[in-house]
């Protein structure tokens, strides 16, 4: 054995070489995955906004069912409490999307310490001024 790697000595500084390229090559490879996977989180809508189109598409459905109660004349404490549970779908959407809003602009624009901040919070104030969430 000890003969064959004599043998394949001069080949090493070439397989070293070609093991670099290749190394470099993936290195670079993975770097573009990565940026690529960063540009995708970026771009696209909000896992939360996500959650609530599906949450909203839901609560459309039964906000018919209220409108189909109501045409068939069915019992009024069965609309009122179907009513209801459509607010509370509702106030939970809005309550998510309030806490993305905080988390990400609000907390964002005070890091900056831009005017842009004090918009917000002046927003957040009127928004909490105006009803209940």
């Amino acid at each position: 054995m000890k003969i064959e790697n004599k043998k394949h000595v001069h080949l090493e500084p070439i397989l070293k070489e070609r093991r670099n390229i290749y190394m470099e090559k993936t290195a670079k490879q993975v770097k573009e995955i990565n940026e690529k996977q960063d540009s995708l989180k970026k771009s696209g809508p909000h896992p939360v906004n996500i959650n609530a189109r599906k949450r909203l598409k839901i609560i459309e459905g039964q906000v018919k069912g209220i409108q189909r109660m109501v045409k068939e004349e069915k019992y009024c404490i069965d609309i009122l409490t179907q009513i209801s549970a459509v607010r509370a779908a509702l106030d939970k959407v809005g309550k998510r999307i309030l806490r993305r809003h905080i988390d990400n602009c609000v907390t964002n624009a005070i890091k900056n310490k831009g005017e842009k901040s004090k918009e917000l919070i002046d927003e957040l104030m009127e928004l909490f001024s105006k009803e209940e969430i």
